[in-house]
């Protein structure tokens, strides 16, 4: 069991300690060290995550996998950290724990890292429970302030019952099948009622962190609700890891059993669905994002729903990569301009701050899935694993969802096109509008990058599928 194997979880863990030892001996108007401090440890793990790319093997006796997977992985989730960190000294420059916000934020990414390795549902367990009670304190950060706090208490009410649910349904696996990891559990039939009702138990858990329905109230809230660069972070990382967490866990289940898999296409129409028309009533432009976010949950249960297709796993990690360029770019906007997330606020943006407006509008068009952006290239290759997989009612309905999404981003858009304004809103900083020129950016560079990723790249999944998937 050789501990470099977890060199970029202990670059994150051993930076998370640093920074807050920091934040306590530094004067306050000097914590905007603890960010640079936090990117200097994320651009470690990275590269230690890097040189592990090509690994494929399961280490600490099963529980953890070294694999493709894993290593994409936690590169996108220590990418989308380092820009939530980058949008965050000037906005809680006033904040007495400004410092400590990062180290919380650093605990945060590891609980995803080991949620998006795990090989072992205890691990996973872990994972999940790090990750949701560091997200109920970057939720409700704003303590003073009564929206961030009852954003906050949705979020902790809604995660504490579905971890519990988790872990019952831990108890009710490890009981029947008599194991918790993954290569004991891979192409054993779960057909027995307490199997299956553990099963459910442990996929709601993981519903929760992916917003998706029926644990999915808490995103909206999260969105509108938490500091604005904690939202873009509850709204991307969490939900990068819990997707890979599924397809990891519902690979395992052989492929005659259509159930579950059927379960979580309804499941993904069911999300996608509502989150689109939900958004449609805002008139807050970082609730729309979150209920935007929602939907964008029920686009990558598609490739989980096809798990063990060839090319599932490549088309859930190409569009969650571009849905964290694009949701962190949206979120860049918003704490570029200080906050502002009022409709209204946004109206003539175009006249008066160009930049701004630009980056909103790719950003949502590539959330629509618009060619040539990096939005589109995820979408089509979620549709493309629905078709593979036999889904393709479930197809249909995503185009249909994308074609809906474009009328409330259109709401946001038009006005700040088509309509005048004379003051000119003020902006953040420096370092929030490097984070959202570069997510912009990266919407165009995954767009160009997308197919050799595809072809090229090693994205392996530990434990292999039993049983090889065929569509019907």
């Amino acid at each position: 069991m050789p501990v470099g194997d977890l060199a970029p979880e202990l670059a994150v863990l051993l930076t998370a300690v640093g920074v807050l030892i920091l934040a306590m001996f530094l004067p306050h108007r000097h914590h905007a060290a603890c960010a640079w401090t936090a990117v200097g440890g994320l651009a470690t793990a990275g590269l230690f995550a890097l040189d592990q790319l090509q690994e494929s093997r399961l280490t600490f006796s099963g529980t953890f996998a070294l694999d493709g997977a894993t290593g994409w992985t936690r590169l996108l989730i220590l990418s989308a950290t380092a820009l939530c960190v980058l949008l965050a000294p000037r906005w809680f420059a006033s904040d007495r724990r400004h410092g400590e916000f990062y180290a919380v934020l650093l605990f945060s990414t590891l609980g995803a890292m080991a949620m998006a390795g795990a090989a072992d549902l205890m691990q996973l367990v872990m994972g999940v429970l790090l990750s949701s009670i560091t997200g109920y304190t970057l939720a409700a950060y704003h303590r003073n302030w009564a929206i961030s706090l009852e954003a906050g208490m949705k979020y902790f009410l809604v995660g504490a019952l579905a971890n519990a649910l988790m872990v019952i349904g831990v108890v009710l696996v490890m009981g029947m099948m008599g194991t918790t990891g993954y290569e004991g559990l891979a192409g054993r039939p779960m057909t027995d009622a307490l199997t299956l009702t553990g099963l459910m138990l442990l996929l709601a858990g993981l519903f929760f962190k992916l917003g998706a329905v029926p644990a999915h109230a808490w995103m909206p809230d999260v969105a509108e609700g938490a500091p604005a660069p904690a939202a873009a972070f509850l709204t991307v990382v969490p939900k990068i890891a819990a997707a890979v967490a599924l397809i990891r866990l519902v690979q395992l289940i052989p492929a005659g059993d259509s159930a579950v898999r059927l379960l979580i296409a309804i499941v993904a129409a069911a999300t996608m669905t509502l989150g689109n028309l939900a958004a449609l009533w805002q008139t807050d432009v970082r609730r729309l994002i979150g209920w935007s976010s929602v939907s964008q949950s029920g686009y990558a249960l598609m490739a989980v729903a096809v798990a063990g297709s060839a090319v599932a796993l490549p088309a859930l990690l190409i569009f969650l990569a571009a849905y964290a360029a694009a949701n962190i770019a949206a979120f860049g906007v918003v704490t570029y301009l200080r906050g502002r997330t009022e409709l209204r606020d946004y109206s003539g943006l175009f006249g008066t701050r160009p930049f701004a407006a630009t980056v909103l509008v790719i950003a949502f068009l590539s959330l629509v899935g618009i060619p040539p952006l990096a939005g589109f290239v995820g979408k089509f290759a979620l549709f493309l694993a629905a078709l593979e997989g036999g889904l393709a009612w479930l197809a249909v309905i995503a185009v249909a969802n994308s074609v809906l999404s474009l009328v409330y981003y259109l709401r946001v858009a038009a006005p700040m096109a088509f309509e005048r304004r004379e003051d000119t809103p003020q902006t953040l900083g420096r370092s929030a509008g490097l984070a959202t020129v570069v997510a912009g950016a990266l919407i165009f560079i995954l767009s160009a990058s997308a197919g050799g990723l595809w072809s090229g790249a090693n994205i392996t999944l530990l434990p292999q599928p039993p049983v090889e998937y065929h569509s019907e």
